[in-house]
């Protein structure tokens, strides 16, 4: 088969890329490096089934150029991380919201079906434990910045939605719930990258708000052949599918363990929300995904526990700081 990985420069859709290398298939990326890196695909670099094409996914031509030929789209291709959409939500918008919709277009011009790389943003505050497809969202204000990625996705999900019932385009939707693994970085706000590079240099593990919020994270390599099931799977179209652990965890419990893993001597302190992100910045004491529909329809169950996850990060923040010294 051959796909079209929009996005693929970045951190999942470089491990997808290499995912589906493997199984032989061959990759068009399609990826304007604003926050993705032709490093993240060295492993992979000039291997003769991947083509890398800079551009942007919110350009309908340059995507239909792209998806000429191809049997699929994986439309991974966003702004990503919380200080990015705090710090430009109006470009954090357009992105999310122009780029979906050419996706979607190139896709029911070429008679191709697309996976949307959603998010469990979208259920906002709601911190029921086992989150499930279908639970409400629960939002604050729109005029809150901490909201418009939600709003964003949720639209292009209702996009997804629209495209499936209107043009018979077979689309599915996968809601990620914290995938980590090697390559992704702490600049953007992910919190797993940022504890273990400052435990390496035992620098103070900045835990924002007081650490009791819970949150779940799942290894790429979990998530990744999900994604590439669910969107072979006719059955699978034309709806939503929580992808995460639920192996529950707090922020403070995270710091605590990373430290262990790498024997660091750092410290822990708490940043106030307020100073981290700025005035008014809302956030939720618990997300925990229930990922019951993607085990009954793929046979989703991840692999790696927390403890692995962690260690995977360490190692790889470990291998890069040799590769540099």
């Amino acid at each position: 088969m051959r796909y079209l990985v929009t996005g693929g420069a970045g951190f999942i859709g470089s491990h997808l890329c290499e995912h589906l290398l493997r199984r032989g298939d061959e990759v068009v990326v399609l990826d304007d490096l604003s926050t993705g890196a032709e490093h993240n695909l060295a492993a992979v670099t000039g291997h003769p089934r991947l083509r890398l094409r800079t551009g942007s996914a919110a350009e309908l031509g340059t995507v239909l150029d792209a998806a000429r030929d191809v049997d699929g789209i994986f439309h991974l291709a966003a702004a990503v991380g919380v200080f990015a959409i705090l710090d430009h939500p109006l470009r954090s918008l357009r992105t999310n919201l122009h780029g979906t919709e050419s996706v979607l277009e190139a896709a029911r011009q070429r008679g191709i079906p697309m996976l949307l790389a959603s998010t469990s943003e979208v259920y906002g505050k709601n911190d029921k434990p086992g989150l499930r497809e279908e639970d409400d969202r629960v939002l604050g204000a729109p005029q809150r910045n901490r909201w418009s990625y939600a709003d964003a996705k949720a639209i292009d999900e209702a996009l997804t939605y629209c495209y499936h019932r209107e043009f018979g385009l077979g689309a599915v939707v996968v809601r990620l719930f914290n995938t980590v693994g090697p390559r992704q970085r702490g600049h953007y706000g992910m919190v797993l990258p940022r504890f273990v590079a400052q435990a390496l240099a035992n620098e103070p593990l900045t835990v924002f708000g007081d650490g009791s919020q819970v949150r779940c994270f799942c290894h790429v390599d979990d998530v990744v052949p999900a994604m590439h099931a669910l969107l072979t799977e006719e059955s699978a179209h034309g709806t939503a599918y929580n992808l995460g652990s639920a192996e529950p965890v707090s922020i403070r419990e995270l710091a605590e363990r990373v430290i262990a893993v790498t024997g660091s001597a750092s410290e822990i302190v708490t940043v106030p929300y307020s100073a981290a992100y700025g005035p008014g910045y809302e956030d939720m004491t618990s997300r925990i995904p229930d990922c019951t529909r993607a085990r009954e329809r793929v046979g989703f169950a991840p692999r790696h526990s927390l403890e692995q996850i962690i260690e995977s990060v360490v190692a790889a923040n470990r291998a890069s700081l040799r590769s540099v010294s």
